[in-house]
């Protein structure tokens, strides 16, 4: 869970440290405090995208730390390297011209790293799921992540990869007749430039060794005389004194054992000296140079370097090219053969795509009728008693019947009230019906999920009366199986959480200064009563206050007890 946030020069945060519960946390005050500053520090400790606008004015950098205390290694933290020892301390820095740099346990990474750690500590539902709600080509998306239907999805994509290679290339072959004589001529001038050369692997590399030898001979020539001549010639040479020395070393070890291991490495050297000079004389012997041979060299090498520079490829890559064009020059030869190849391949690819997308829309059918079930039992939760929740299926529509996403188009429709057919949720859901939904959804989900904390930025949206003591009741369900935590403006919400919190803005020396407060029992009975009534405090506000607590109180023993 998030135990810690510590927001320091973050738009009007000049210095705030959060601690945060487990169960239900919820932050409130007045529109304009800063209660999504909170939110916005959170989102970018997480790695999401910040702007510049959220360092506080004259501060050099702003900075968010959060500490999550999770109940298990994560499986990011194997994957990168880091040490797990029983807390996270994400960090990250912005400064003024937008840049930023993030840490986890003191060990920089980059923010799309950060992101991926998120997606394992945090789920933050805010007013853009509900877009996605409305937007219906998300379903899919939640149904499929209701669903876990990975496997199936995943055997169904490698079967559309292959139909869609197939395809590409009877595509590549489909062309008309003067298409395929002017790729048909250039592909056989490029073969026929290419044989001339006749090209041999490694050949360059050899070439230019000899070649620079040759540029280099005479001096080679020297060299190899200075050597062997240090080495044989006289009778004070190399050789000699290196036998000469090992003769009187051998003698000196029959008298001396101790020095055998000397005597030996005498023997030895003087082997190793014996030998190099007949290297090289062997070497020197081989040496026939002539201008003529240097010229077919300079040439062979000019021509192997204008080929890798018209086809931009190495000696290597020339070969490649070779085997290539020769491909395609056959494929376009016995195109009309590799065609009606090519599209019974098609044909057959494509039945399996239509048995692998069978068996994606079964277990997509099976995740439908539970979620439905589910979604309504949540909704009812909700104060939404006629509510009906429909998971639609359509075929795809195109020629084959499928396309990336598998052989479905889904979509969610619903009806709020007794005696309507279900319609398209954009068209149906008031604000705070979709809230509702999304809370629903949200609640379902978290199943499926390792995230021990989930975040509602003003989930409240549109919700009232009876419907908002049914989604603090819910949001208070969710809790007791993972940290929740909740901006909001409703005294039912309020009243239920575990821990409250008051943002609170003030003004000292013409600045704006926001302060974040964990609420005792009578700050909270005071913020409760702010809700209800406004500014204008009452005994009356006070009383709704206390019974409102109370309520929630109950309701929770109840809840306990069960």
């Amino acid at each position: 869970m998030l135990s810690e946030l510590h927001i320091e020069n973050i738009a009007v945060i000049e210095r705030a440290d959060i601690v945060f519960d487990k169960g239900l946390n919820v932050l409130g005050g007045e529109t304009g405090a800063g209660k999504s500053i909170v939110i916005d520090s959170i989102n970018a400790v997480l790695g999401n995208r910040t702007s510049r606008e959220l360092v506080r004015k004259g501060a050099s950098s702003g900075l968010v730390t959060a500490v999550f205390t999770p109940d298990r290694e994560l499986p990011w933290l194997q994957e990168n390297d880091i040490p797990y020892e029983g807390e996270l301390i994400l960090q990250r820095k912005i400064t003024p011209e937008g840049k930023s740099s993030s840490r986890v346990c003191g060990i920089p990474v980059a923010a799309a790293q950060l992101r991926e750690l998120a997606s394992q500590l945090v789920d933050i539902h805010g007013q853009n799921d509900g877009l996605r709600l409305l937007d219906e080509k998300s379903h899919l998306g939640f149904l499929d992540s209701f669903g876990e239907t990975e496997n199936e999805f995943r055997a169904f994509r490698e079967e559309f990869e292959k139909f869609l290679s197939i395809r590409r290339e009877l595509k590549a072959l489909s062309m008309d007749d003067e298409e395929k004589q002017r790729m048909g001529d250039s592909l056989r001038f490029r073969i026929e430039e290419l044989e001339r050369a006749d090209l041999k692997a490694g050949e360059y590399d050899a070439l230019t060794a000899r070649r620079d030898m040759l540029r280099n001979s005479e001096k080679l020539r020297e060299a190899l005389d200075s050597a062997l001549g240090i080495l044989y010639d006289g009778d004070e040479n190399a050789v000699s004194f290196a036998q000469n020395a090992q003769y009187y070393a051998e003698r000196a070890s029959r008298l001396a054992p101790e020095l055998e291991s000397a005597a030996n490495s005498v023997k030895e050297a003087s082997f190793l000296l014996s030998d190099a000079a007949e290297t090289l004389n062997d070497f020197r012997d081989s040496l026939d140079f002539s201008p003529e041979e240097y010229d077919q060299l300079e040439n062979r090498v000019s021509q192997l370097d204008r080929l890798s520079r018209k086809y931009n490829c190495d000696e290597d890559g020339l070969l490649a090219l070779l085997d290539e064009s020769r491909k395609k020059l056959d494929d376009i030869e016995y195109s009309e053969d590799r065609i009606r190849k090519l599209r019974r391949e098609l044909s057959a690819q494509k039945d399996q795509c239509t048995l692998a997308g069978q068996k994606l829309t079964a277990v997509r059918r099976k995740a439908a009728t539970e979620l439905e079930k589910r979604i309504i039992t949540e909704l009812r939760e909700l104060n939404m008693p006629s509510v009906r929740f429909v998971v639609e299926f359509a075929p795809v529509d195109n020629k084959v019947g499928f396309d990336q996403t598998g052989a479905d188009s889904v979509r969610f429709l619903m009806s709020a009230n007794a005696g309507e057919d279900p319609g398209r949720i954009s068209k149906i859901a008031s604000g705070g019906e979709l809230s509702r939904i999304m809370l629903a959804l949200k609640n379902v989900f978290a199943e499926h999920d390792i995230v021990q904390t989930m975040i509602f930025d003003e989930i409240d949206t549109g919700v009232s009366g009876i419907a908002a003591q049914r989604v603090a009741e819910k949001l208070y369900a969710v809790s007791e199986n993972r940290q929740v935590m909740c901006v909001t403006h409703l005294p039912q919400i309020a009243a239920m959480a575990d821990t409250q919190y008051l943002v609170a803005k003030s003004e000292s020396s013409g600045r704006t200064f926001t302060r974040v407060t964990a609420l005792d029992e009578e700050g909270r009975k005071k913020e409760i009563a702010r809700l209800f009534g406004g500014d204008h405090i009452t005994a009356t506000t006070l009383a709704a206050a206390s019974e409102q607590l109370a309520a929630a109180k109950q309701y929770k023993l109840q809840k306990q007890k069960k």
